[in-house]
């Protein structure tokens, strides 16, 4: 029998009950048609929201040697440029001539040549004809190497051509025996009114950074930036080392001549944006879906949205990837750099700035270049600024984790500034300190950098330290006396200690990029940089009584939060020789025989006493060399001593090697 239903399907019934299957009708079947259109067109839609793509013309396969690139016969040139109708070269090699040098269509959007006539030290740039506009673009070799300025011309550049000499018996030291010195180039060494300073005049400076003792330095970004001032956060040609430092072969100098002096070199590189001004990168080939983003290398939709405009590169795009591979790549093989530091990784994991989106190909991206450079020396090392506080940016790869070395501690700068720079000695909060000493990642105190003082930290509306502390007389005593305590505090607790250029001489006022660092105050308060170099000796272990400086323990055994003293315990693998005891009094009162804990009976000797007069004449100087530690619980601990304060005073106390 037939049953006719609402639905346009005829089923058909049979004497025996059982059922044949529906055969649709042709409007059924259009139906389907355009549901299945619909959903794999909204399927299409959705990929290109999810990876900040807005047309599949963006993915083509990788071409390597991109640049310029000398031979044996001239330069080849290497170029994508996937919406270009032609391209051409043009140089002082061929009088710019647009015509001389065309480049051929290799496929997949990439464009090639090799010019004879064309040699290291040339200008070029790349003319290039928009498929659709038929606009000519002039533009900057992506990979150019060497620029006249951010917004000159390429310079052929031959990595080969510098001699590096015999090579060094440098290795840089492990992560808990590192004291990094942040430096900025264009201030370290200048005069006021002329060019910033460079390279060359950096070199001159390196000894005074050895004799401090710190052992790597950590440079605010050198890539070529618009103008001749900059920080360095703001990158026009990421291959190109900035024109007004001096270029390619005078990084090398430098870089060759702190490995001399037993000097690490650590480069902040910047790739959650780049420029955004002088960018040659931006709408590089003519193509952009929007006036307002930056076409080829840059995502195009909300994702591409920065502190810093609308300029965050496509971490989801082959070629924006392989670009940020190859600089990686350069800095530390041709460069010959001992690490990378990642300029605000939380902007190539999120939108804006954390509290937007995740971005999980900024965060492989991150995770795949941890692990290449840890491939080249185990000792390469990475850190990353995120001020995230999380355990993941540190944690390893295989348990999901970013994999880097080691990131700077928000928590510790802000609550050890607050106590040391408040004027009432009541307001300064010692649970805070307590807690910020014993504050690490994963279990392992050296995966934070620790610090008072850096490039953020000392502007942006923030002075240094000494200026914080006394802003009419910053080279007061009671600045000298506070805002060392904070250098006690950075040198002694667990982590990785780091100074920001001209700390160590009580430099005050605020960093800018215009103003250099002033060379006299190291005349006016040479007591202040010998008391980093006795802080950062001890750090060391150079004399080989204080070994628990460098070890990963802590106890903050004494809090007595009335008179603001507090001691901890830091200690590596235990005993004499090893133990350390470090006592800090934040208040200006003076306090004679205080008793405190020690975890070792017997003789402890002062290391360190920052009230001594050697660091200033006006110093109480309260003479203590040694004490001794008797029976008598305290603090926790089985024995206990009674030790002098003066006002606003670090001791730092040890036992000799049995």
């Amino acid at each position: 029998m037939l049953a006719q239903l609402d639905d346009p399907e005829v089923v058909t019934v049979s004497l025996d009950g059982s059922v044949e299957a529906p055969q649709p009708s042709n409007s059924h079947r259009l139906r389907r048609l355009l549901i299945f259109l619909l959903i794999g067109f909204l399927a299409l839609l959705g990929y290109a929201f999810v990876a900040g793509l807005d047309t599949p013309e963006t993915y083509f396969p990788l071409h390597g040697e991109l640049g310029a690139t000398p031979k044996a016969q001239g330069t080849q040139f290497r170029v994508w440029a996937p919406h270009a109708e032609k391209v051409s070269v043009i140089g002082t090699f061929n009088h710019w001539s647009m015509e001389a040098n065309p480049l051929n269509a290799e496929g997949d959007g990439y464009w090639v040549t090799q010019v004879p006539t064309a040699y290291p030290g040339d200008e070029y740039k790349y003319a290039i004809v928009n498929e659709k506009t038929q606009e000519t673009l002039f533009r900057i070799d992506p990979y150019a190497r060497e620029v006249t300025h951010s917004i000159g011309s390429g310079i052929i550049y031959d990595p080969s051509e510098f001699d590096w000499g015999k090579p060094l018996d440098f290795t840089p030291p492990p992560l808990n025996d590192l004291v990094l010195y942040e430096l900025h180039v264009g201030t370290f060494v200048d005069e006021p009114g002329g060019l910033p300073g460079n390279f060359d005049t950096a070199i001159e400076k390196l000894p005074h950074i050895k004799a401090l003792g710190a052992n790597a330095i950590e440079l605010l970004p050198v890539v070529e930036f618009a103008g001749d001032y900059s920080w360095g956060y703001n990158p026009s040609h990421p291959f190109a080392v900035e024109s007004i430092y001096g270029g390619p072969d005078a990084f090398k100098r430098f870089v060759k001549a702190a490995h001399e002096q037993g000097l690490a070199v650590i480069l902040d590189v910047v790739y959650n944006h780049f420029g955004p001004s002088d960018l040659s990168l931006w709408q590089f080939d003519g193509w952009s879906p929007d006036p307002s983003t930056g076409g080829l290398y840059f995502y195009n939709n909300w994702r591409a949205r920065t502190l810093w405009a609308h300029t965050r590169p496509n971490f989801a795009l082959p070629q924006a990837r392989q670009y940020i591979e190859d600089n990686v790549r350069m800095w530390l093989e041709e460069f010959r750099l001992d690490g990378l530091r990642w300029d605000s990784t939380v902007n190539l994991r999120t939108v804006d700035n954390g509290k937007g989106a995740k971005l999980p190909d900024g965060l492989s991206l991150m995770r795949e270049m941890n692990q290449l450079t840890h491939s080249y020396e185990p000792y390469k090392i990475t850190i990353a600024e995120d001020h995230s506080d999380t355990s993941q940016i540190t944690q390893d790869p295989q348990i999901h984790g970013i994999g880097f070395d080691s990131q700077w501690d928000p928590k510790f700068v802000h609550p050890i500034r607050d106590a040391i720079t408040v004027k009432e000695d009541s307001k300064r909060n010692l649970r805070k300190v307590s807690w910020v000493l014993n504050h690490r990642y994963s279990n392992d105190p050296f995966e934070r950098v620790i610090y008072t003082e850096s490039h953020d930290e000392v502007a942006n509306g923030t002075a240094r330290v000494p200026y914080d502390i006394n802003y009419q007389e910053p080279g007061s005593w009671d600045s000298r006396k506070r805002s060392s305590l904070g250098g006690v505090f950075v040198l002694t607790a667990p982590g990785m200690p780091m100074l920001f250029q001209g700390q160590e001489m009580l430099s005050d006022g605020w960093f800018e990029d215009t103003i250099p660092l002033d060379w006299s105050k190291l005349e006016e308060f040479p007591g202040i940089f010998q008391l980093y170099q006795d802080l950062i000796a001890l750090r060391h272990n150079q004399d080989g009584n204080s070994q628990g400086l460098r070890g990963a323990s802590i106890r903050v055994h004494h809090l007595d939060d009335p008179h603001k003293i507090l001691a901890y315990h830091r200690w590596d693998q235990g005993g004499a020789g090893d133990d350390v005891v470090v006592v800090m009094n934040l208040s200006q009162q003076a306090y004679g025989d205080y008793s405190l804990g020690f975890p070792q009976a017997g003789t402890w000797k002062v290391r360190f006493n920052s009230d001594d007069r050697s660091y200033s004449p006006d110093y109480g100087g309260i003479e203590q060399t040694e004490i001794e530690a008797i029976d008598g619980r305290e603090d926790g601990m089985p024995y206990h001593a009674y030790v002098n304060l003066a006002p606003y005073t670090a001791l730092i106390l040890s036992q000799d090697p049995q």
